[in-house]
């Protein structure tokens, strides 16, 4: 070993807070999360930091209610906008609105800004402000029922595996049909034709449908509705190239979606968090490893994206994350345990921010345990570190530039910049009213969809039945009228072959004829791995 190999050897053992410090030495672009703590100690002069260009692969932010995981995501928001990459935040609590506006100075401010050597200046950070539906406040996001795909759906229906294949083939028979699924009525027109007398054939070369089965899913609709899931769906749908946008000063724009209004709705919005970044996968082209990403996702809640997920839904959910990195996307699951997020999408996330874990009951303790072994070897006691970080603190791994994981760093974190939050009522309102996509998406619009193509044929089906049926009667009316007519006279009139109408409404088949629904040629939707489809342009 030579003299320099043993020096470097020596430093480790007497340094072990500079040699984690190093592992963070990166020599391009990088966000500043803040000091590093090392026996007890912040050490302002040892920056932790993550590389820009490995934002996306993805992250995680986890910690107990209350250790600061909000202006965690605060704080990197605020560094991938400055450095001009767009940011999707879910606002849960309605407290992150405040990104758009000036932070507020004071002693804490300036306390937590002296400890970690942060140059610390209130600032704003351009802003959109979307509402799912438009219930609450913000521009209304849409998606129709086809674009949102069956295996979506059944995850906010909670069908189960054999309900959810059943829902997939009502999708394929509307796409085949030409029937747009658009808004809920669409899809409870199409299930309750098919199990009608009139449709049941239409199924029977590809599966068909029980009709058990399509009970439980009209029933498991009418239940969503009374969530207020109707306003969910339909139409104009929301473009989610929007979340890609940079403002006129080159900065990223934070979009913000708010969803105080929907909170008690937890598979509801988590599921449509899934279906932007779904549709986002969609839409975008393949550009391998760049230099910073196009975009960054935030997760939140995420715990409420797994719970209950069919098998078909958490394979579909880790292989958007896995190839979506691909297209520049970076996604970061915000929750409360490591746990919350299944082990093979777990194992997909680069980034490491963990907050503190409480260790309260025996679960919680099983829990901290199964938190630490996610971790690559420590120069800390992970499991003491964990119950005893503060508000602000929190443990952090990430990918050096390299790919290469950086050594676990104790870290007190900065402090953001914008107000950390809410904005007034007032300002937020202004500031959605005021956004050039106001006018592109509040107001709803419903053009004609199955619901209407099928209620049309069937009054067509029904009109034309009705008419024959008069015909028959007439003519029956009138046989009968000649009949009596050569009683009165004496000569037996000669039997009458029955009528073109007669034959039509006597025979069986056009019983089932008059009321079916007439086929149109059609087209097939091609659907993404969650099953959605492409918009039309």
């Amino acid at each position: 070993m030579s003299e320099s190999t043993d020096a470097a050897a020596a430093a480790d053992q007497t340094d072990p807070a500079g040699r984690i410090a190093a592992g963070y030495a990166f020599t391009g672009p990088a966000l500043d999360l803040g000091a590093l703590l090392w026996d007890g100690a912040c050490l302002p002069d040892r920056q932790i930091r993550i590389p820009l260009s490995m934002l996306n692969r993805h992250g995680l932010v986890a910690g107990a209610t209350g250790t600061g995981k909000t202006k965690t995501l605060q704080l990197i928001a605020e560094q991938l906008s400055a450095n001009g990459v767009p940011v999707f935040l879910a606002d849960i609590k309605g407290d992150v609105s405040g990104i758009t506006a000036p932070g507020t100075p004071g002693e804490r401010i300036d306390e937590r800004a002296r400890d970690v050597a942060q140059s610390w200046e209130p600032t704003g950070y351009p802003g959109e402000f979307y509402s799912l539906g438009g219930i609450g406040p913000g521009i209304p996001v849409r998606s129709t029922v086809t674009a949102f795909g069956p295996v979506l759906m059944s995850k906010v229906l909670q069908l189960n595996q054999t309900q959810e294949q059943s829902l997939g083939l009502i999708f394929h028979y509307a796409d085949t049909k030409g029937l747009e699924l658009i808004d809920l009525k669409d899809l409870r027109a199409v299930v309750a034709f098919l199990v009608s007398d009139q449709g049941k054939a239409e199924l029977k070369g590809i599966g068909g449908l029980s009709t058990v089965t399509a009970g439980v899913i009209l029933r498991a609709l009418t239940a969503f509705e009374t969530q207020g899931a109707t306003e969910f769906f339909g139409e104009p749908e929301f473009d989610t190239s929007e979340l890609l946008r940079t403002a006129a000063d080159g900065r990223g724009v934070v979009s913000v979606l708010e969803l105080p209004a929907v909170q008690d709705k937890p598979q509801l919005f988590s599921t449509f968090l899934m279906w932007l970044l779904a549709d986002l996968y969609n839409d975008l082209p393949e550009v391998g490893d760049l230099e910073k990403p196009k975009l960054v996702f935030f997760f939140d809640e995420a715990h409420l994206l797994f719970s209950g997920a069919s098998k078909a839904f958490l394979q579909s959910v880790t292989q958007t994350v896995r190839l979506i990195r691909s297209k520049g996307v970076g996604v970061f699951f915000v929750t409360q345990t490591p746990k919350d997020v299944p082990a093979d999408v777990l194992a997909q996330l680069g980034n490491r921010v963990q907050h503190a874990l409480r260790a309260f009951t025996p679960d919680d303790a099983k829990a901290l345990k199964a938190t630490v072994k996610t971790f690559p070897h420590s120069a800390y006691d992970l499991e003491e570190l964990l119950t005893g970080l503060g508000t602000g603190e929190a443990v952090v791994t990430v990918l050096s530039e390299n790919g290469a994981p950086t050594p676990v760093a104790a870290t007190r974190l900065r402090a953001p910049q914008s107000l950390m939050g809410p904005i007034a009522a007032a300002d937020l309102e202004q500031a959605v009213k005021a956004s050039l996509l106001w006018s592109r998406y509040a107001e709803p619009v419903d053009r004609e969809s199955a619901y209407e193509k099928i209620s049309a044929e069937q009054a067509a089906a029904e009109a034309q039945a009705e008419a024959a049926a008069a015909a028959a009667e007439a003519d029956k009316q009138a046989r009968a009228a000649e009949k009596e007519a050569g009683r009165a006279t004496g000569r037996g009139a000669p039997k009458a072959d029955p009528s073109l109408a007669e034959q039509v409404v006597g025979s069986g088949l056009f019983r089932s004829l008059a009321r079916s629904i007439g086929t149109q040629l059609g087209r097939e939707i091609s659907r993404s791995l969650f099953g959605t489809a492409r918009r039309r342009r």
